[in-house]
């Protein structure tokens, strides 16, 4: 009979944690065991698992695996290393977690590859938590990049393709200097946008994106019936997901006043405040349901969000409960 994987393992329960749990608890491991962390991010770790018991839950299952590899034949660890004991010990003992932790999740289509770290790390461009930034392409394109975003440029004879990851993207294109023309096209899970000269946003969420154009026109496809396009022109908005597209509806440049580190809140919900502003703060922002329905107007800071709810609170009867600064609890006051 032959012996036993020492990688062959399963999570007890893993089928009744949600797998975006496990996989955010695999994310964190796997920074903590890098050795890379800071203080705030082990901090915003600790915030994360005490947030609710699912959490703590999917940590502690993984967590069982840390002295199964810590019991690995120091043949294996050279192996999958090939450096010698007495020059990357640490360096080992890390890989060797992180790889072990790879094949207990399910090989090379693990858990981990469909983390936000990963997919920063192996992205042409991202940006991280609370992050603006602007890159110019080859083309003269101008993409800028909001928050937890991550894109892939891909040009070649036939098209210049943007794939979205996650996120969103303010896009401003430029004529195609090839001698061929190659059409700009923006792809994500739900579809994909095509820019007939123009100046447009890209929003990528979890069931659903959303497209709005500032200036020219472009043409929605969804991934369900890519033959079918919808044309979108300027001062104009749609969402769609992978089985439908929406009615259209107006947008204002207001839309992506986020460029400029600011959020325009026009008579907006406090609930749609909060889960804005959560994109650009790292840690857990949530408000009381009782306040969730005030109403709220004015400019506030991306950039500083402490600030932003700093200012919220001397609009509105509110106050913000720190139980760390990565947990914040929005509550009448």
């Amino acid at each position: 009979m032959n012996a036993p994987s020492p990688f062959s393992a399963s999570l007890p329960d893993s089928k009744t944690i949600n797998r975006a749990v496990i996989a955010k608890a695999a994310e964190w491991m796997a920074r903590l065991w890098s050795g890379e962390a800071s203080e705030k991010e082990k901090a915003a770790c600790a915030d994360w698992r005490a947030s609710h018991p699912d959490h703590e839950r999917a940590w502690q299952e993984l967590q069982v695996f840390e002295d199964k590899l810590d019991g690995l034949p120091h043949e294996i660890a050279h192996h999958v290393l090939r450096e010698p004991a007495d020059q990357a010990w640490r360096k080992r003992n890390r890989t060797r977690r992180l790889f072990g932790l790879a094949i207990v999740l399910g090989g090379a289509g693990c858990l981990l590859r469909n983390s936000d770290m990963w997919q920063r790390r192996t992205a042409d461009y991202a940006t991280s938590t609370g992050e603006i930034r602007t890159i110019n392409l080859a083309d003269g394109t101008q993409i800028v990049l909001a928050t937890s975003t991550m894109i892939d440029v891909r040009f070649d004879a036939q098209e210049r393709r943007i794939v979205l990851h996650a996120g969103e993207v303010l896009i401003t294109t430029a004529p195609d200097p090839a001698s061929i023309h190659r059409p700009f096209r923006v792809h994500d899970r739900h579809g994909s946008v095509e820019a007939l000269g123009t100046r447009f946003s890209v929003r990528q969420d979890e069931s659903a994106s959303q497209v709005a154009v500032f200036e020219g026109m472009v043409a929605l496809r969804s991934s369900h019936k890519p033959d079918v396009a919808i044309h979108i022109r300027a001062g104009e908005g749609c969402r769609y997901s992978t089985e439908r597209i929406a009615p259209v509806t107006q947008v204002q440049e207001s839309a992506v006043a986020w460029r400029n580190g600011v959020l325009l809140a026009e008579n907006m919900r406090v609930a749609d405040f909060v889960a804005e502003l959560a994109r650009y703060r790292p840690g857990l922002l949530r408000c009381d349901p009782v306040i969730a329905e005030l109403r709220v107007s004015g400019v506030f800071s991306l950039r500083d969000t402490d600030r932003a709810l700093q200012n919220l609170a001397l609009a509105l009867p509110i106050v913000p409960v720190y139980r760390s600064r990565y947990w914040v609890t929005l509550q009448p006051a």
